[in-house]
């Protein structure tokens, strides 16, 4: 049976989410506001708001998890070329949250794959906001010639990154960014990124399903090791990355 909340009630865990045979299989509970407060204790429990415009804020724990492993990121050939391009080219730039409004915005304006609409609503880019200013959100994004042209932004707690939504205003921005963000994880000894829920879009870069027990053990053993403190980027993050052989220059 579905829980039902207010401000005052602590998430359900996500065991008690529907099952598979359910119409909505993973949702965990419905009510209450979004803010910091509330999305710390969410994500700490495995647990993310997901929501449409008119419904009530409705609270998710998939089983099973979609997440992307740092170190089996699949990196394609032609991706490492369009890498090893944007390293080596004057104007071409990978920053961490230096405009993230501008970043959420832009996601909110992109539906995901098989949407309509956005899941991105009022009440979550102002509770990203404010969570974003604790610093708890950061963005990943693709400078070209001063422009911001792809990015995404994630949650960081402990050494534990959740992946939420990304944009791409040119070809391959969005992945860029991300190949950013798992370059950034590997530097930072950050093992996992949870990316929610399975898309044959995170399946090509090696996002992998395992069951709901096993990303929780994970949370249980990353959420409270020391939290990064600088997401600042390094370029030399893209020798974390790319093969040796494809960090010669070419013509």
């Amino acid at each position: 049976m579905l829980s039902w909340i207010d401000d005052s009630t602590p998430l359900p865990p996500g065991r008690l989410a529907l099952r598979p045979e359910s119409d909505a299989p993973g949702l965990v509970a419905a009510g209450g506001s979004v803010n910091p407060a509330r999305l710390e204790e969410a994500y700490r429990k495995g647990i993310f708001p997901w929501f449409s415009p008119g419904q009530p804020t409705l609270w998710w724990s998939p089983d099973p998890r979609m997440v992307l492993p740092v170190a089996a990121f699949r990196l394609s050939h032609t991706l490492a070329k369009t890498l090893r391009r944007f390293r080596r080219t004057p104007g071409c730039e990978l920053r961490f949250d230096s405009a993230f409004e501008q970043v959420i915005t832009a996601c909110a304006a992109t539906p995901r794959p098989g949407q309509d609409g956005t899941w991105i609503v009022p009440a979550i880019v102002e509770a990203y906001g404010a969570w974003h200013r604790a610093g708890r959100v950061h963005s990943a994004e693709t400078w070209i010639d001063g422009v911001l042209v792809g990015g995404l932004y994630f949650v960081a707690i402990g050494r534990m990154v959740f992946g939420e939504s990304m944009f791409s205003h040119r070809t391959d921005a969005s992945k860029i960014a991300l190949a950013g963000l798992v370059a950034a994880c590997r530097a930072r000894g950050i093992a996992l990124v949870d990316c929610q829920q399975n898309t044959g879009h995170l399946a090509s870069f090696g996002g992998q399903e395992i069951p709901r027990s096993a990303f929780e053990a994970h949370l249980a053993a990353t959420l409270d090791a020391p939290a990064v403190a600088d997401w600042t980027y390094d370029d030399a993050a893209w020798d974390l990355l790319l093969p040796r052989a494809s960090r010669t220059p070419t013509a």
